[in-house]
């Protein structure tokens, strides 16, 4: 897929106020610092459409891109929060966790992973809760630029053997940097596919 179109449309606060559910809709979610801006920038090749910040947990809305005048590319909050109250953490999660169970057109949730990391409970749980509620998710593994591919493929047999203690198999992953552009052209040609058999 060539992105020949990619703009900010809105922000809301609730699934309610989000554009009329009619294209098909990914969302980009991860926890704080895991790279989702500068991904989403690079998957669209635009430097500063999703902004990036060196304060982790700045995106604090439901955040729509309209690409190609066809699709909706969504930059959700992140999970497992940065510096913010209990009562911030709440409405976060309401606001989430409506958006994702409710919003009756969004076809994948891309659960973004930094794969320098050993697997970290608040991810697996995140992805357990996904399963549970019957929604489809990728996992896209994020920064492969910073590690060896030895040292990229051990992490990755990590998660997959925790995957496999609750899953059949290990769910879709793409492992991906935003600097050299890894894994960009398997997500676009991913989200192209799933849109040829996307019903409003």
């Amino acid at each position: 897929m060539k992105i020949n179109q990619a703009s900010f449309l809105m922000s809301n606060s609730t699934y309610q106020q989000c554009p009329k559910p009619d294209k098909p809709e990914y969302a980009f979610i991860g926890r704080s610092n895991v790279g989702k801006s500068s991904l989403i920038n690079s998957i669209v090749k635009k430097k500063n459409l999703a902004k990036t910040s060196q304060t982790p947990g700045k995106t604090q809305l439901i955040n729509h891109f309209f690409i190609n005048e066809d699709w909706y590319l969504v930059d959700l909050p992140g999970y497992g929060y940065a510096k913010v109250s209990k009562v911030e953490r709440e409405k976060f999660e309401k606001m989430i966790n409506e958006y994702l169970t409710l919003r009756t057109n969004l076809v994948c949730t891309f659960v973004l992973i930094d794969v320098r990391h050993e697997p970290q409970k608040v991810d697996v749980e995140f992805m357990q809760k996904l399963g549970e509620n019957g929604l489809p998710f990728c996992i896209v593994f994020t920064k492969a630029d910073k590690l060896s591919n030895t040292a990229v493929n051990r992490n990755l047999a990590a998660y997959e053997q925790i995957m496999l203690e609750t899953w059949e198999e290990m769910p879709q992953y793409f492992v991906t940097s935003s600097v050299n552009g890894t894994g960009r052209e398997e997500i676009l040609s991913y989200i192209d596919e799933l849109n040829q058999g996307f019903k409003p």
